[in-house]
């Protein structure tokens, strides 16, 4: 019995720590910090750079073909569980799949980018749009899938959720309204990247361990920024050395966001319903276990002894990768199209952006209204706003809008079209809604403490 249960722990541990190693633990590469996972990732994608646009032109073609195959329900999709859940969708993202593989064909072959031309075509494929989102994005996006998806397990399967989230469900269900096992996405978003915790919480939605409230909240709160992408935006408005405390502030933000966010509208009326019965795990430790970790080491244990072993984790990784590429590349590439052409090309969202000039004004934020403009159309894509602020001369407004250009977290071009393109219960007005709510509770936070700043 004891053989056993040191063989279960093993099994627990080994693949738990080298899935914390790859996801969590940031190592400096290439003069910056970053994780395995985006190595490995990098690595390949340098290798074979050269035929990832046509790669990622194929995977959403297929993924329109096939999924408009699916509206005629056909056995050979309905009779398949990995094709009939990859490719069975409502209309509605038929259509989007659909224009995706439109976008994507339009920008790869290069239509009516020509430096004269300026109808509807260019606008949508040109380097702003269509040809930022598959040169830049999916490119990137569909190694990541590939590798993380594949490796996911190590987190998901052996029990380290189970473990985690006894110990921290004290700390997480008062302050957030979600289980301790959120704390694991989190983290991977934070140290990571934003679409490995939304893949993380997409895996766990659909395996029933979150509700359909949870889910939501973790995915639109906590799949937060990581530490690179937040440099990126600091160095675009020329102001690398501020980090420190940027990133403080950035924390700050985050932490207020996933305590006020879950407790209003329209995450509040989110219900705990979930896609799988009987998976989510008790709050309180039962009577015979003495501690939250004698409690979590039993789940984990409990988790670890049901795996079939190499053939299991094979399939499951193999399902969130397929799962990524032909559902969120081709929603990306539809969406993130779509939104930067019209950010890019219109004042839309200048207009947008003019109801928070009074706020701005009150907060006291020197060039308020070049600030409005960056407001909204970080919805779009987070980068937007310190590209456009970033000829302001004001030290202060450059930092401010860095700073809520990260904390909105909600963009279409990646994490909010990810999100759009999962199972996961959230609708684009409901992204926006949040999207508003947070750069609200961002602009009240960081303005006084940057007048302190400068």
């Amino acid at each position: 019995m004891e053989s056993n249960k040191s063989n279960l722990k093993v099994k627990f541990l080994l693949p738990s720590i080298i899935g914390i190693i790859l996801f969590m633990i940031p190592v400096k590469y290439d003069g910056s910090w970053t994780i395995c996972v985006k190595i490995l990732a990098d690595f390949i994608g340098s290798a074979i750079g050269g035929i990832l646009p046509l790669l990622c032109v194929i995977i959403v073609t297929i993924s329109a073909v096939l999924s408009t195959i699916a509206l005629a329900k056909p056995k050979f999709i309905t009779e398949t569980p990995l094709l009939n859940d990859t490719f069975a969708c409502s209309p509605i993202w038929v259509v989007v799949r659909d224009l995706g593989a439109v976008f994507i064909w339009l920008t790869y072959l290069g239509v009516a980018t020509g430096e004269n031309d300026n109808g509807i075509i260019h606008m949508l494929t040109d380097g702003g749009a269509g040809g930022f989102v598959l040169g830049d994005l999916l490119t990137t996006l569909v190694i990541i899938f590939a590798i993380a998806g594949l490796l996911l397990p190590l987190l998901l399967d052996f029990g380290l959720l189970e473990y985690v989230g006894a110990l921290l469900t004290k700390v997480m269900r008062p302050l957030f309204k979600i289980p301790g096992r959120a704390a694991v996405d989190c983290f991977t978003s934070w140290i990571g990247d934003g679409t490995l915790g939304v893949m993380l919480t997409c895996n766990q939605y659909e395996g029933g361990y979150y509700s359909a409230r949870e889910a939501s909240i973790i995915a639109t709160t906590f799949s937060a920024v990581s530490i690179t992408f937040s440099i990126v935006v600091l160095a675009q408005v020329d102001l690398m050395e501020y980090f420190g405390v940027y990133y403080l502030i950035i924390c700050l933000v985050g932490v207020v966001c996933a305590i006020i966010c879950p407790r209003i509208p329209p995450l509040s009326t989110k219900k705990d319903t979930y896609l799988v019965e009987g998976r989510t795990m008790p709050e309180d430790i039962p009577a015979q276990y003495k501690s939250s970790h004698e409690y979590g080491m039993a789940l984990a244990l409990e988790r670890v002894a049901g795996h079939q072993g190499p053939g299991q984790f094979l399939e499951n990784g193999l399902k969130n990768a397929v799962g990524m590429w032909f559902g969120v590349l081709p929603t990306v590439m539809a969406i993130g199209t779509l939104a930067l052409a019209i950010a890019n090309n219109t004042p839309i969202f200048e207009i947008l952006g003019k109801p928070f000039l009074p706020l701005l004004q009150v907060l006291q934020v020197p060039e308020a209204v070049e600030a409005s403009k960056t407001m909204i159309i970080g919805f779009t894509d987070m980068l937007t706003p310190s590209i456009l602020i970033s000829e302001c001369q004001d030290v202060m407004t450059r930092f401010i809008v860095a700073v809520v250009s990260v904390t909105q977290l909600v963009y279409l071009s990646e994490v909010g079209g990810l999100i759009l393109g999962s199972k996961l219960p959230v609708k684009l007005w409901e992204l926006f809604v949040i999207f508003l709510e947070r750069t609200i509770i961002s602009l009240v936070i960081v303005c006084p403490i940057a007048h302190l700043i400068f």
